[in-house]
């Protein structure tokens, strides 16, 4: 039954979106409503690899997630497919999908000085100032341009480099997940994960690694956990709402409040916010302006009737139908079920969730470790990424 709720909503979300792209064109500002890109079907020189890789780990994947070497395996396979699915694409188009005036790349040169960066950064949030920041630098904290500006100083400047350390750094998720389920079944749903459209290749797929570590982090040394977490924040305003998840991972069945591990969680992650306060940003002051910066540009054009619930079918392509039949009451799926609703109510969410809610949607694949008749629902998976990338020219 869910299944068909789902694809119902899935379908009501395509037929709505064209309907009203047609009638009121920009208003949706997504012409493959629900999701953002355009309807170009099209092949590339990926679609044999990503059609290769997926019949492999069919076959093989469960089989594999009990090897003595599942991990490592699993990594390379998860970057293999994620690079697959983005040559469907071209390489072109995956080389320069974050140097756009609108992404990170562009103000990478005019960082000279990384403590007057910081400094000045809340002050060039709002739009329409002569120096303000470009859409994805001015819509998250300084941490996001930080990392790409470290990239450029050691060598690794340029879209390719980016590119391909986002879809590095992204399938990572595919390690930390099942270290912190401590259940190694649900490794193939993860390799096959349909969110990987989107992680080859958007700084989304970055948070999605950085998190997915910071949350097994804080399942074996809490205090580290909570530094790396604290660094998402300063990646992007919407990964507060980790916050559930980060209780999922430091509360052990069987046991009472784990007050002294979230302590020493609180802890770290504040160190962080401390260090970038004392360098002249105040991540509250930012996100105050962010919501200001979101609403001065297409966010308050985007129909909150239509977003509210077409994010949810959006969400539903993303973690495929595996996903959505292994939902069940797990303390993973509830608790990244909870920031999801969270910021699909808070209205600073309206489009482009299926790269913005990557971080948390993947858990809701833990459910996907106890599911019968594997091999039938990771061709599912399959499917769904491979005809989502044949048919969106998505924009990530």
């Amino acid at each position: 039954m869910r299944l068909v709720i789902a694809g119902l909503l899935v379908v009501a979300a395509i037929i709505t979106g064209v309907v009203v792209n047609i009638n009121h064109p920009g208003l949706l500002f997504a012409s493959a409503a629900p999701l953002f890109g355009d309807w170009q079907p099209h092949v590339g020189l990926g679609t044999p690899v990503a059609v290769l890789i997926a019949f492999l780990v069919v076959a093989k994947g469960s089989e594999l997630a009990q090897h003595r070497f599942a991990l490592p395996i699993a990594y390379v396979t998860a970057v293999a497919w994620t690079f697959s699915l983005a040559m469907i694409d071209g390489w072109h188009r995956f080389v320069t999908r974050l140097t756009s005036e609108d992404e990170y790349l562009h103000e990478v040169p005019g960082v000279t000085d990384i403590p007057a960066m910081l400094h000045n950064f809340a002050s060039r949030i709002p739009d329409f100032q002569p120096d303000s920041w470009t859409t994805h630098v001015s819509g998250h904290p300084p941490g996001a341009l930080l990392t790409f500006v470290a990239l450029d100083r050691i060598g690794l400047g340029g879209g390719a480099a980016a590119s391909i350390f986002c879809v590095l750094v992204g399938s990572l998720a595919v390690v930390a997940i099942p270290k912190a389920l401590n259940n190694n079944a649900v490794l193939p749903f993860l390799v096959l994960f349909p969110g990987a459209v989107w992680v080859g290749a958007s700084a989304d797929g970055m948070f999605l690694g950085v998190a997915a570590v910071g949350i097994y982090l804080l399942t074996r040394w809490p205090l580290l956990g909570g530094i790396v977490l604290g660094w998402c924040l300063f990646l992007s305003y919407g990964l507060v709402l980790l916050a559930p998840l980060a209780l999922a991972a430091l509360w052990r069945d069987g046991e009472g409040l784990p007050l002294r591990r979230i302590g020493w969680a609180v802890a770290g992650a504040l160190a962080v916010v401390g260090a970038f306060a004392l360098s002249g940003f105040w991540w509250l002051d930012g996100y105050e302006l962010v919501k200001l910066r979101y609403y001065q540009g297409i966010g308050d054009i985007r129909p909150y009737w239509y977003w509210a619930w077409a994010n949810l079918a959006a969400l539903a392509l993303v973690i495929g139908p595996a996903g959505i039949q292994g939902l069940r009451k797990d303390k993973w799926v509830v608790a990244a079920g909870i920031a999801i609703l969270a910021a699909d109510v808070s209205g600073l969410s309206k489009a482009e969730t299926e790269r913005i809610w990557l971080p948390f949607a993947i858990w809701l694949l833990a459910g996907t470790a106890r599911l019968d008749h594997r091999k039938r629902w990771l061709t599912a998976q399959a499917v769904t990424a491979l005809a989502v990338n044949h048919l969106v020219l998505t924009n990530w």
